[in-house]
């Protein structure tokens, strides 16, 4: 089974299973150790992967980290749980003590649904007080994905994780900020817009709060047409891709076509759901096993799962229990015979 195949299904559980964990020993036995085992660490095994790690904090003697994980007979990653109800932001503090007595250089500081990944990038064997990585499990990017990668033991490479931890530091930051700032315009931003020759006058505060509303709207107006054209873009290649270079790439296990059918069944669901919500808020993931409709662009909030092979059709969509339930269809025009099974699917996740 592929990694992202276990991760989607790992995460289902989690959905239905998190409001009865109460405890910290429950978010480790329910939560963490089944993660590390998607991973691929063998959580059973003591040598590898270590509870009640004894990491001795200068006078302190016997202090204990959750887990430790031994690759290749080094000590790599040093784990520190807590509980699903706890808020992470007053815990860093507990792992920046381990991290500098022992030879790991990866921290992980997780409750079972968030895990934040820090590393010494400012000062060798000092763990940075900021992640250069933080993760949400019930809310994945395919971003997130890939860098969770990274992590599964039979392609670990502490080089390359480090390698790439600055940069993804760095970016995740500036990602946030642009999020903030998109989301809700501060002052300063809006006046560094305005100061880019859209108004000229004094950028007082009944000016600053005028634009706010304004700023807003051009913003999502432009992610929404980026958006669109870069769908269009991905429409108007895969026609004009010659027979050809389709059989060549189709030879290629690890290449995944994206059809005009698949792409057609995307258009259709959109269509359908437009009416409910923004058409911007509906993504696809083409995978080597089906071809995957999200809502927000998360595996965890997929719609619909279509299969357009010549030998057989059908499209899966979850009923109102999340228990997934196959229809057959001939063509991709059928799939607006399923309005209303869609329209259920998508009120798992939004009020309409």
């Amino acid at each position: 089974m592929e990694f992202e195949e276990k991760l989607n299904q790992f995460i289902e559980r989690v959905e239905k299973i998190q409001k009865s964990i109460s405890t910290e020993e429950a978010t480790k036995t329910s939560l963490i150790m089944p993660f590390f085992s998607i991973l691929g660490y063998d959580v059973f095994n003591p040598n590898e992967f270590t509870p009640e790690y004894t990491a001795d904090v200068g006078i302190k003697k016997g202090e204990k980290v959750d887990y430790a994980i031994t690759i290749n007979g080094q000590l790599t990653i040093l784990i520190e749980a807590k509980s699903i109800n706890e808020n992470l932001q007053k815990h860093s503090s507990q792992l920046f003590r381990y991290f500098g007595t022992t030879s790991a250089k990866i921290g992980i500081l997780t409750n079972g649904i968030i895990y934040k990944f820090y590393t010494d990038l400012e000062e060798s064997n000092k763990m940075d007080t900021t992640p250069f990585l933080e993760i949400n499990i019930l809310e994945l990017r395919d971003t997130d994905i890939n860098e969770l990668k990274k992590f599964c033991k039979e392609s670990f490479d502490i080089n390359t994780v480090i390698n790439s931890a600055s940069n993804l530091k760095y970016a995740n930051s500036i990602e946030k900020i642009l999020s903030e700032e998109f989301s809700n315009p501060s002052d300063d931003f809006i006046r560094l817009i305005l100061n880019k020759g859209v108004y000229e006058g004094v950028k007082t505060q009944n000016v600053i709060d005028k634009y706010k509303p304004i700023l807003k709207k051009s913003i999502n107006h432009y992610i929404n047409n980026l958006i669109n054209q870069r769908l269009q873009s991905a429409i108007n290649n895969s026609s004009s891709e010659t027979a050809e270079e389709k059989d060549i790439t189709e030879t290629d296990e690890n290449s995944i076509v994206t059809t005009n059918e698949e792409l057609e069944s995307y258009y259709t669901v959109k269509s359908i759901l437009s009416e409910f919500i923004k058409p911007s808020d509906l993504y696809y993931k083409d995978t080597n096993s089906y071809f995957g409709i999200l809502y927000e662009n998360k595996v965890t909030k997929w719609i619909c799962r279509v299969y357009l092979k010549e030998s057989i059709k059908y499209i899966i969509i979850p009923d109102k229990d999340k228990k997934d339930v196959k229809y057959e269809i001939e063509n991709v025009s059928d799939i607006y015979k399923f309005k209303n099974e869609l329209l259920t699917r998508l009120k798992t996740f939004v009020n309409i």
